[in-house]
């Protein structure tokens, strides 16, 4: 962690940025107070890996189908599911 004047920065801005796109944190002062901390966003995929996804699907437990059935009737009133009338 770095610590920087808001005047360093407003001068060096571009290269304060460049650092924390690189991993750096920096705490923001103002009159000697720090006032802000600037960090790089948690870091997100744009994509899983294939192998990854079977790994959790095949972890993941088994879902018994009437057992979630009766839950969803129960929490939703059951119902007609021969496509009456919802509305």
């Amino acid at each position: 962690m770095k610590t920087i004047t808001q005047r360093e920065l407003a001068a060096r801005s571009t290269a304060v940025l460049d650092d924390v796109e690189a991993g750096e944190t920096y705490h923001v002062t103002r009159n000697g107070t720090e006032i802000a901390e600037l960090r790089p966003l948690g870091t997100r995929r744009r994509f899983v890996p294939v192998d990854e996804l079977w790994r959790k699907w095949r972890a993941a437990p088994a879902v018994d189908a009437a057992r979630r059935r009766a839950e969803a009737d129960g929490f939703f009133g059951g119902g007609e599911r021969d496509g009456g009338d919802r509305g």
